[in-house]
């Protein structure tokens, strides 16, 4: 994480510069982190800090609140370790040493254990040292409250503990259920003509909002010929163009959410690269560096270069 950070800090300085940037080089620094709906809002709210604040981060837990991709845990956070307000937090560890001390029953993410928890939080504040107190909160789930084998010896509030004094600690929180996997077959298509590439601007509510992608299309079957007839009948659907070669390059195997998608990897070529409007864009090889891709679409790009 750490140059990834630095490299982030060292592009944007400042809220002003983050606000300023465009937001697809904001995405191409945060590219390799995943979750880049978060790169999406920072810079939105870099945005209202700017020209609603004049540049300052708010001080008022309602303005926090309100700012694109902040909550009330960030929130509380951010207000309680930076300037001593009093105010509550609630996170994955946390809320471990919470539902252990309050030997707390039923899925820990559900609304009603999630409103005590809260209150809970809120009744253990300190009048003084919030933020030490907050972040020592933290630091405790994650070093000596663990979801596996806590070391009870070494915790401070052992003595407290009602799920340590019946020896239920592993008991708690209860585990969530897990949604069930689902197996999805995928192509993605460098589809090439007249020495250009033709990729997509991904749309807001889509997968990887904001980035840019090669042509990717869900399949029935990745067995061929079905696969590429599906592929060159996609193709025309979604761009008008038909394709006159198309050729196997590789197979990745990655996750995003409860999916477990087989994205096997096709280059085509065409004899016309008609007009194309958003969110289609025909560029060079070497300005596919300039854009932010998925990690998948970043292999890719990196398999073209020969990499």
């Amino acid at each position: 994480m750490i140059p990834f950070y630095k490299r982030f800090i060292d592009r944007f300085p400042t809220v002003q510069t983050l606000a300023e940037t465009d937001c697809d080089e904001v995405l191409r620094y945060w590219e390799g982190l995943g979750y880049y709906r978060r790169a999406r809002q920072m810079h939105a709210a870099a945005r209202v800090i700017t020209s609603e604040y004049n540049g300052q981060f708010p001080t008022e837990i309602d303005q926090v609140r309100a700012l694109p991709g902040i909550g009330r845990y960030t929130a509380g956070a951010v207000l309680s370790i930076a300037l001593e307000q009093r105010h509550p937090i609630l996170e994955a560890n946390t809320i471990r040493v919470f539902s252990r001390l309050m030997m707390l029953r039923g899925d820990p993410a559900c609304s009603e254990n999630r409103r005590q928890m809260w209150e809970f939080s809120k009744l253990l504040l300190p009048r003084r040292r919030v933020g030490d107190f907050n972040q020592a909160l933290m630091e405790l789930g994650s070093t000596v409250c663990t979801s596996r084998d806590p070391t009870c010896e070494r915790c401070p509030i052992a003595r407290i503990c009602p799920a340590r004094a019946h020896g239920v600690q592993a008991q708690f929180p209860e585990p969530t259920p897990k949604a069930k996997t689902i197996a999805v077959h995928e192509a993605a298509i460098v589809l090439r003509c007249r020495r250009k590439i033709l990729i997509r601007h991904c749309q807001p509510g889509e997968r990887w909002a904001g980035l840019w992608d090669f042509l990717r299309f869900e399949l029935s079957s990745t067995k061929m010929p079905l696969a590429e007839t599906q592929i060159i009948e996609q193709v025309a659907k979604s761009t008008g163009l038909t394709i006159t070669r198309l050729q196997y390059l590789t197979t990745f195997k990655h996750a995003v959410t409860r999916y477990r998608i087989t994205l096997t990897c096709h280059e085509a070529f065409c004899t016309s690269s008609q007009s194309t409007v958003p969110p289609l864009c025909w560029v060079t090889q070497d300005q596919l560096q300039m854009r932010p891709f998925s990690t998948t679409g970043r292999k890719i790009c990196e398999l073209l270069n020969g990499g």
